[in-house]
C-alpha cells in the first residue's frame, strides 16, 4: 500500500477523542442533564456536535427537540452539565495516542492543540508530562467562535508563524473536520467517535491511530518560529 507523504512544519491535534478518551463522560453528562427537562438525547445528537461550544450546544439541541431557549436556564443547564462532568470524568487515552505524540515530538515536529474544553478543565483532564509536549495551545477559553468557524485553527496557525500549507490537523468529528478546512488545512479524521460517512469532509479517514501510523508518512518541513503557550 503506497503511504500518504505529507510534507509538514506541525501537526494540530484536537483533543476529545484524537488524544483523550472523554468523549463517553461528556455523553453522559449531558444526558443525564437534559433528561432532567424531558430531552432524549441520543449518541450522535452529542459526538456530531464535538468541538462546538458548549451554549451553543445547548440551543440547537433545544430548538430540535422544540424546547424553549431561556438565557439564563440555557446557561444554567450548561453549567449543570460541567459540573457533572468534572465529577465523572477520568482521564483515559486514544490508543496509540502518547505513543504517536512522542515520536513526533522526538522527531522536531512542532505539535499545537486546538480543542473546544476550556483553559481549566484541560489543565485537569490533560497530565502536565503531555500539556508540555505542545507548542501551542488553543482552549475554548482563547476564542470567540469555536468550531465549525475556522478561527481556533487560525489562531494556532498565528502562534505557530506558520501557512496552512505547513500544518495538518487531526479531528475526529464534522465541526472539527469543518474548522480545520474552513482555516485551510488538510485534515486527518479518525473514526474514534463516528464512523467514516460522518467524516468525508477530511482529506483521509483512519480507523485508528495505528492505521493512520501505518498509513502516512511525515516528512520534515521548514522550521518556523513558534510562540510558546503560557
Amino acid at each position: 500500500m503506497t503511504k500518504l507523504r505529507l510534507k509538514v512544519d506541525s501537526i494540530i491535534f484536537d483533543m476529545d477523542g484524537v488524544i483523550t478518551h472523554t468523549m463517553p463522560d461528556h455523553y453522559r453528562s449531558w444526558k443525564t442533564v437534559l433528561h432532567r427537562i424531558g430531552v432524549p438525547v441520543t449518541h450522535y445528537d452529542i459526538y456530531s456536535r464535538e468541538g462546538q461550544r458548549g451554549i451553543q450546544s445547548v440551543r440547537e439541541i433545544l430548538a430540535q427537540y422544540q424546547k424553549p431557549f431561556e438565557g439564563r436556564e440555557a446557561l444554567k443547564l450548561l453549567k449543570d452539565k460541567e459540573k457533572y462532568f468534572k465529577k465523572i470524568v477520568r482521564t483515559r487515552f486514544i490508543a496509540g495516542a502518547r505513543t504517536f505524540i512522542k515520536r513526533l515530538h522526538k522527531n522536531d515536529f512542532r505539535l499545537a492543540l486546538v480543542t473546544g474544553t476550556s483553559r481549566h478543565e484541560l489543565r485537569r483532564i490533560l497530565p502536565k508530562v503531555w500539556y508540555d509536549l505542545f507548542d501551542v495551545v488553543v482552549t475554548g477559553s482563547d476564542v470567540r467562535r469555536g468550531k465549525p468557524h475556522p478561527e481556533p485553527y487560525l489562531r494556532s496557525l498565528s502562534k505557530l508563524c506558520i501557512q496552512p500549507c505547513e500544518a495538518v490537523a487531526i479531528e475526529n468529528a464534522p465541526l472539527g473536520i469543518q474548522a480545520a478546512k474552513n482555516a485551510g488545512l488538510r485534515c486527518l479524521a479518525l473514526e474514534t467517535s463516528l464512523s467514516r460517512e460522518h467524516l468525508k469532509d477530511s482529506d483521509a479517514v483512519f480507523r485508528s491511530i495505528k492505521e493512520l501510523e501505518r498509513r502516512v508518512q511525515f516528512v520534515k518541513g521548514k522550521k518556523g518560529k513558534a510562540c510558546r503557550h503560557p
